[in-house]
């Protein structure tokens, strides 16, 4: 071949400007995002376990109250909007490393991988385009569902209650604990009931019990209180960050475990392992001598940092976690330090992408 037909030979297989760069171009997320949606089933099972139980739940709520009020109260009220909101957090994280499996395992299982590969795109790229594309599906879906809970419990829900309710007494709201203990201590008679001494006291003796048990008086005082008060604005914006963040680490996770492991099968029955099985027990026991290891667990982390207004729901018996969103924990364990639970959170989100792009990176095509 002369040498100016080589020249044009080598300048036809040139790569386009930015084909080989580890960036991924807009139109690579677009073509990722565009296969994630064409396939059906998996969107209308996105659709279905996000939207679809705050939709049934609240509608025939709705219905019911609207039929017969008397005997169905409103359908927005604090129990519900708290037990809504961990249920789409626990079908979000499922949901969501699904889709992030279907991503990272999508051009394996089509045969399509070698094909992108030879046309000498970086698999760096390759990788990170997954991510806008796939949380682009998710975060949308997942807002939507939260706003449709925050507009039933803010529109047709009870209103905000005027006392709380403290072993059966109606003591006064917003009350901090010294003030909790000033109230107490001016009605001993009506709070002998809630110590462990029982009504059969003199008064002097239920001052005294008032005193050594303030610490769990109050903390029973402060989850009451938010169990039964309708989240203010700020708490509902936490609580939506907060089911955003869990979503987003399920597809982060789905998404590496998919493409180190080339199946998607498997790695959905891994998560949806580690979300419904390995993640609650480690949360309500405590292993001797392996409470550092459990707390590795981003599910730990999580739970941690899970919003004061769902805690209560759950229970957790080790009360506030001192956590960046307010959180109470939702933990049968003792809580990890607040630098712990974000090394643990980010750690999992960086260490997974890690490894997916480096299994993409080093995989046969």
């Amino acid at each position: 071949m002369t040498g100016p037909a080589l020249t044009a030979s080598r300048g036809r297989t040139q790569l386009r400007p930015g084909t080989g760069s580890w960036l991924p171009t807009w139109p690579l997320i677009t073509t990722k995002h565009l296969e994630l949606r064409k396939r059906r089933g998996l969107m209308i099972t996105v659709v279905l376990l996000t939207v679809g139980p705050p939709v049934l739940i609240l509608g025939l709520r709705l219905l019911f109250h609207a039929v017969d009020p008397a005997s169905y109260g409103p359908a927005g009220t604090p129990s519900v909007f708290s037990a809504l909101c961990n249920l789409m957090a626990e079908f979000g994280f499922i949901v969501a490393a699904v889709l992030g499996a279907a991503a990272g395992t999508t051009d394996l299982s089509e045969g399509v991988f070698r094909n992108l590969v030879i046309t000498g795109r970086s698999r760096l790229a390759l990788y990170l385009a997954r991510i806008p594309a796939g949380l682009a599906i998710l975060l949308p879906v997942v807002a939507l569902a939260f706003t449709l809970v925050c507009l039933v419990t803010s529109y047709a829900g009870t209103p905000q209650p005027t006392s709380v309710s403290l072993a059966g007494v109606s003591v006064p709201e917003h009350l901090d604990q010294a003030g909790l203990e000033s109230w107490l201590l001016q009605h001993p008679r009506q709070v002998a009931i809630t110590l462990p001494s029982g009504p059969a006291t003199s008064p002097a003796q239920i001052r005294s019990q008032i005193k050594q048990n303030i610490g769990g008086l109050y903390g029973n005082y402060v989850s009451n209180e938010i169990a039964g008060s309708n989240p203010p604005i700020n708490e509902m914006a936490k609580i939506g960050l907060w089911i955003e963040l869990e979503v987003g680490i399920g597809f982060m996770v789905g998404l590496g475990l998919g493409s180190l492991t080339g199946q998607r099968t498997l790695t959905t029955i891994l998560m949806i392992a580690l979300e419904i099985v390995v993640t609650p027990i480690l949360a309500a026991t405590e292993i001797p001598y392996f409470l550092n290891g459990q707390r590795l667990v981003v599910g730990i982390a999580m739970d941690q940092l899970r919003p004061a207004a769902l805690a209560p729901a759950n229970g957790g018996p080790h009360g506030p976690g001192r956590v960046l969103f307010g959180g109470r924990g939702a933990l049968g364990i003792p809580p990890m330090p607040t630098w712990a639970m974000i090394t643990v959170i980010v750690g999992w989100i960086v260490g997974w992408s890690v490894i997916g792009a480096w299994r993409m990176m080093t995989r046969d095509a």
